[in-house]
């Protein structure tokens, strides 16, 4: 599967924006699978979240979990869709999302989630939900747990570190075959234990 014009289109212009807009550092991309699809999971600190991911991991065939709120204007909605987001109604409790994300990793797409489910406004990792412990189990699928690190609020010339982590492999947070929400909130605790670990890493302090 390879990307549309269009995502090489918009990629290479968000890259050359985002590096001349800010001073970006990379640890840990040799962490990052390059023969089949896996789960990017992040904190979550801005908008520009998504995208400053996509760019520095310099994966393509994404898939991104985005708030339905994104998609109600329609040219926009259908720029995102391309680019290879699906929406999900917060707080609803809808499984399709799951199904679909499930789906798009068996395509060997990278799903780029951020577990807390909103931006966190003072830079502290929340405790996330268990949607990303559930798409792990059912997809079988390695987690990279990742982390945007900067200092204050995000503007010109910031300095930001992105760190990918360790992966975590299938059998670290298996499940049985009746998941049951203890399971899922023990591989949610996993994973959120790893960015957290990112996070707190003075290696890649600004």
């Amino acid at each position: 599967m390879k990307p549309s014009i269009l995502f090489r289109i918009v990629y290479n212009l968000v890259k050359v924006v985002f590096f001349a807009f800010y001073n970006i550092t990379i640890e840990g991309r040799e962490n990052i699978p390059t023969d089949k699809g896996f789960i990017l999971a992040s904190n979550h600190r801005t908008n520009a979240d998504p995208p400053l991911v996509a760019v520095t991991s310099r994966c393509s065939k994404f898939a991104f979990v985005a708030k339905e709120e994104l998609f109600k204007n329609p040219i926009f909605g259908w720029l995102i869709r391309r680019l290879g987001a699906f929406p999900v109604s917060r707080g609803k409790g809808d499984m399709s999302v799951i199904t679909n994300a499930v789906e798009k990793v068996s395509e060997g797409r990278i799903l780029v989630i951020f577990p807390e489910g909103t931006r966190s406004k003072d830079g502290t990792l929340g405790k996330g939900k268990t949607g990303v412990a559930l798409i792990a189990a059912k997809s079988k699928a390695i987690v990279v747990p990742t982390a945007i690190v900067f200092k204050g609020k995000l503007k010109f010339r910031s300095k930001v570190t992105v760190k990918f982590g360790k992966p975590i492999q299938p059998e670290e947070i298996s499940v049985g075959e009746e998941i049951n929400p203890k399971e899922l909130r023990a591989v949610k605790s996993r994973i959120m234990g790893d960015i957290q670990l990112l996070l707190e890493d003075k290696n890649g302090e600004n």
